[in-house]
């Protein structure tokens, strides 16, 4: 299957998913997040905040806060992500997608390399960490630093995701950026990389 037809396969059946049951899977993936080492020592991380059926991140998101990590959203710039700081006062505006991010564009914006982890929405990922994503290519064009990379430093990119979305495979284009770890409801995917 190419990506269209797995993005639109798998979308169909992430909004067939019941209210409470985006609701259950959200808060058991925010508590599984905490078993990742390199989430339980960043002190950066990237969030989202979710659109449709995506998972809900904002259970992760207050308990991050709370623990006093820096908690960045994303904000398009051009065809590129900034990460702009989050905390509990931040308003919102929706973006030329109708995605919501902090209205606070100009200020305490941080580059994606000095993310310690991004948690990365995601519509599907196979057994070797591939993604497939709304079809934009920001996360790939916004982290296309990591491609040069022999070894994997910062950040760890986290793909978070319903069990529902794994699929056999991905055909990874030479610009895709693939996932280090996936996080669902069910388990965590680890990819050696």
């Amino acid at each position: 299957m190419n990506k269209a037809t797995i993005r639109d396969k798998i979308k169909a059946q992430r909004n067939a998913l019941s209210a409470n049951s985006v609701i259950d899977a959200s808060i058991d993936i925010s508590r599984r997040l905490w078993n990742v080492p390199a989430l339980s020592r960043a002190r950066r991380i990237a969030c989202y905040f979710p659109v449709g059926h995506e998972v809900d991140c904002r259970y992760f998101i207050s308990t991050a806060w709370e623990y006093g990590r820096t908690v960045l959203l994303p904000v398009l710039n051009g065809p590129e992500l900034m990460f702009s700081v989050y905390d509990p006062n931040t308003t919102f505006l929706r973006n030329q997608h109708d995605i919501p991010e902090p209205n606070e564009k100009k200020t305490q914006q941080i580059k994606p390399q000095y993310i310690d982890v991004v948690l990365a929405p995601l519509v599907a990922f196979d057994a070797t960490g591939n993604r497939v994503g709304m079809g934009g290519g920001y996360y790939d064009r916004s982290f296309r630093f990591m491609r040069n990379r022999t070894t994997w430093q910062h950040p760890k990119i986290i793909g978070v995701a319903y069990n529902l979305q794994k699929v056999p495979k991905i055909k990874a284009c030479s610009w895709d950026i693939p996932l280090q770890i996936v996080v669902t409801e069910k388990k965590i995917y680890n990819f050696q990389r």
